[in-house]
Order: C-alpha cells, then structure tokens, then sequence
C-alpha cells in the first residue's frame, strides 16, 4: 500500500471548462499510478447548424472507461441538461452508482421511461444537508438557489483537504422555490479552511447583483396585466420556479395557465409529486383551449432556444392541431439565449413577429433572471469561504478569464487557470497542472453514440456545402462505352450561367474522359473509375466552383 505522502488530490474537467454546456469533473485521490475517482455532474450541450443531423453533443469519457475500476460514483448537482443530460447515454459505458436529489431522480426516470427503457440506472438519493462517504471523499451537499428545484454545492472533504464545487448557484434573498444559498454554511467551512473553490463562471463579466425571482414575478404580473390579448411565455422547461412565478402572475392579472410542452409537463409532473406546487391553481388542458377568451390565458411553452422541434416553433409555424398565435397576441421569453442559438431563435421571432405577434424579451423588460452569481455574488462567495485556489469552471475562455481576474483582485492565494483535460493538482502544494488527458466530444445522432468519422458528420457537413454527383457506366469487352452513362446529382444547381444542364456537363465529361484514355489502359478498372471522378469533379468546379462528393460505378460486359 502507497504511504500517504504519495497521495495527491487533483481536478480533471473533461467538459464545461472553456465552453457552456456539457458539464463534467472528476476527482482523483491517491498516488499517481492508483487514484480513486469521484464524478461530478455528465451533462450535455446541443448542436449547432455546423453538426447537421446531431442531436446532443456530449463529453468524449475515453478516460474514464479505462480508469471504470476506480470509479466510486457519479453526484449530480442539478437536473439542467448541462449537468445530467448525458447520463442515460453514457452510463452503460460506465455502470457506475448515480447519487442526485428526488428532483433529478425524478425527471432522469421520466426521461428514462420513454427514451431508455433498456435498463435501469442504479439511484442514491440525497438532500442538502446530507453527507455521505465514497471511498476517501466525504461529500456534503449544500443548499444553494438555481433555476430549477434542489440544486445543490457540494464541499468534498479529504485527508488533503476541502474542496468546494459550487455547481450552479445565485444569491437570491426572494426565490420563488426552494431554499436560501446557505451562507451560515459556507461561511463555517470558510472558518474549517477551504483548499479550493471550484466555482461557476457563467456571469463573471456582470457587475453588481442578480434581480431577485420575485422581482421577475412582479414584472411579469404588471406586463400581462397590460395585454389584452393572449400571452405565450417561454421559458427552460426545468426551471419550475418561474413557472410557478408565472403561474402566480396569471392569477394576479385574472387569467389561467396552460402547459404546452412534453418536457415542460414532465418537469411539472415531477415537481408536483414532490409537493412544489402546493398553493398553485390546477393547469388548463390543450382540450380546454378553445372555450377560454383570449385575454383570459398565459399559455407556458417550451422553445425558448429556437428549437425547431418545441412548440414555439411549431406555433410559429402554424403546425399545432389545436393551438394557434394569432395578431395580437404576446411572446415573452423568459429565458437568455444559449450561445450558438441566436440565430434559431431569430428566425422563430421574425415568424413571430410577421405573425402580428408582439415579442417581448429580457432587454424590454425584466422577464428573466440568471441563475448564476454576477460580480458581487462571486465576491461574497470568496469572502464566506475563503479559498487558498480557486478554480473559475463552467464557462467560455471570456468567463473564465473574467473570474480568474476578478479572484486575484479578491486577494486570493492562487488561481488556476485551466482548460478541459488539464489534470490539476490541488495537493500538496503548489498546485499545478500535472497531466493532460485526451478530450473531445462525442455525438447523439439518432439511435447512435460516436465521434464525427464513426457518425459520417463531416461528411454529411461536405454533402451540405458541395452536394454529389452518383454516375454509372457499362463497359464492353473491347472497354468501350455501351450506352450513355447515367448520373444523378443531389444539391448541385440545375444548370450554368448559360443555361446548360449539369446532368449532361456531367455525362460529355465522363464520355470524353473514358475515349480519352488509351483502350490497353481501360482493362485497369480502378483506374478508369478515378480518372472519371477527378474529370467530374474539375468539370463542375470549373464553371460552379466548387468541387461535388462523387461516387462513379462501373460494371463490364463479359
């Protein structure tokens, strides 16, 4: 067995850290050739126009399958899609035991049922205020106020010392749900002594300090009450506390609530059984839609994101049977856009907005707040817990920059700067990189899970520019043509600038490549086929240019 002086503690980000989304962080205990590690959070991000076909982007844990024996456990700090997205996906690789509250548990089932009924993943459930072992890390999940319900920080305690992962947190003294950031809390670790902080950087470019929930609430009720006909709002279908302040700024203007949204229901569903809606008026049905007056609804969506598969969209589109917008009526996002999907959500706004709908969003009005601690919240931070490291996570190179500078205007001891694969040593001292390890991402792409070459995406990325070109040509015993060969073109323009037809470019090109080859040459097969690819290609180039995917067929008479 290593003598204790061998055993170091590190922090090993392999997502979330130079980007949003696609959160995960491992942490390592032991001598270096036989770490025990801990997993926190398996999220994902979403996929842009530049992935065309990919349904979820998520964490490359090569890594983490070869080091699968060591692995005590994965601890989920909240059920956003960042922090828990991919753990139904990705857990078959690992059969690792999963520890999260009722709330995750409870939407990581629901997603479960009708996603992955192939098997069961093995739960622990806890609460904030717990603590538990697993192997040399005592965990204690902390109460901290989010967007959606029991989130949680966690202090990781080992002979090496404490370490505080916030997950994501705010300070909001008036939340509509759920409990305080705990400060006593913190504050009594401060005093224990704190390593390092590991802490969110999402708002870190945002002086001062976030609206409360309330102050949502309170402007929420006074734009509703000012509209006169119906209002959508959307927002992250998660975050159940401004539903709920949503649902209690309906009462307030006089109108009732209808959920339109599988995901949105889900949470609800969830959060219902859980006793969060308690106080809150039942939900209007799809089926009661039609008998309740325009100004009389606030109807709750999902697609606060541009999403073309939410109901928004749908909505902007006219595509839902029983649901309609019409001029007039309202679209509040309560939501921020996620980088990357600004311009889906544009285009969802524009149809809106050619609609006669009115948008209105949170640089009209205060119809959102963030769920993560601008300037001011990360300074009380620092000054409750007193960090000797901080580590800035969970945000682009900007945020983590900003956080990084703003820690070291804060006074404290060292902050380590790093980047997704970076193996950072926290102790003993100093605190260093000491390893990179392979990272990456990895792609949903329907019923598949693998990288860009296993799924075709690059590909599929050429075929969107450049489009193909599918030609086929027989071949005699004498290595002539015997017909005309057929070509088939798939996103290539009809014809050129004078009209000709690509199709027959393609075929003059393929016949006056084939005769121009020597009769004695054209026995070689893989030869000819290649000289006709390379002539197709340079014929279309010429005169569109850009140079097609082709794929050329041969087959001989015998």
């Amino acid at each position: 067995m290593a003598s204790r002086k061998n055993n170091e503690l590190v922090f090993l980000p392999l997502g979330g850290v130079g980007e949003i989304g696609m959160n995960l962080g491992v942490y390592g205990y032991g001598p270096e050739d036989n770490r025990k590690w801990l997993i926190v959070d398996l999220g994902v991000s979403f996929a842009g126009p530049e992935l065309p076909g990919v349904d979820l982007v998520m964490p490359d844990i090569r890594f983490l399958e070869n080091e699968r024996p060591n692995i005590l456990g994965l601890v989920v700090t909240h059920a956003h899609e960042d922090h828990f997205g991919a753990i139904l996906d990705l857990w078959p690789k690992l059969k690792i035991p999963v520890y999260c509250t009722a709330f995750t548990a409870g939407l990581l089932e629901t997603k479960r049922e009708i996603d992955y009924n192939s098997y069961d993943v093995a739960v622990t459930l806890f609460k904030a205020g717990d603590r538990f072992e697993l192997g040399p890390f005592s965990i204690e999940a902390i109460a901290v106020a989010h967007s959606i319900p029991e989130p949680v920080a966690l202090a990781i305690k080992t002979p090496l010392g404490t370490v505080v992962h916030t997950g994501d947190w705010k300070i909001d003294l008036e939340p509509s749900l759920g409990a305080l950031t705990d400060e006593k809390r913190f504050r009594e670790l401060g005093k224990e002594g704190v390593l390092a902080l590991v802490c969110d950087s999402t708002n870190s470019m945002r002086d001062g300090v976030s609206p409360t929930e309330h102050d949502v609430f309170k402007s929420l009720t006074e734009i509703i009450s000012g509209e006169k006909g119906r209002v959508a709002i959307t927002t992250f279908s998660s975050n159940v506390g401004r539903i709920i302040s949503i649902a209690k700024a309906a009462k307030e203007a006089g109108r009732q609530v209808l959920l339109v949204g599988r995901s949105i229901k889900r949470s609800v569903n969830v959060a219902e059984e859980l006793g969060y809606l308690e106080g809150i008026d039942p939900f209007l049905s799809e089926e009661d839609y039609p008998y309740i007056p325009r100004d009389k609804i606030v109807m709750v969506l999902t697609g606060s994101q541009g999403e073309q598969r939410a109901a928004l969209a749908k909505l902007s589109r006219d595509e839902m049977r029983s649901l309609a917008l019409t001029a007039g009526d309202t679209v509040i996002y309560s939501s921020r856009s996620i980088p990357g999907n600004e311009r889906a959500i544009i285009d969802t706004q524009n149809r809106l907005t050619d609609m006669g709908v009115k948008i209105i969003t949170d640089h009209d009005a205060l119809v959102h707040v963030s769920g993560h601690p601008r300037r001011n919240d990360l300074k009380k931070m620092y000054e409750w817990v007193k960090p000797q490291i901080l580590v800035p996570v969970h945000g682009e190179a900007l945020h983590l920059a900003a956080q990084t500078a703003l820690g070291r205007q804060a006074g404290i001891k060292q902050v380590a700067e790093i980047r997704n694969g970076d193996m950072l040593k926290l102790a003993p001292e100093p605190a260093e990189i000491v390893d990179e390890v392979p990272v990456g991402q990895i792609y949903k792409d329907g019923n598949l899970i693998g990288n860009e070459e296993e799924l075709g995406i690059s590909q599929r990325r050429k075929l969107s520019y450049v489009g193909q070109v599918s030609a086929s040509f027989l071949l005699d015993k004498h290595h002539n043509l015997v017909d005309v060969p057929e070509v088939v073109c798939f996103g290539l323009p009809e014809t050129d600038d004078e009209g000709n037809l690509f199709d027959d470019i393609i075929t003059d090109a393929i016949e006056t490549t084939i005769e121009s080859i020597p009769r004695v040459k054209r026995k070689d097969d893989d030869m000819v086929r290649e000289a006709v690819r390379r002539a197709v290609r340079a014929s279309v180039n010429e005169i569109w240019g850009k140079k097609p995917v082709c794929t050329i067929f041969s087959h001989r008479l015998r």
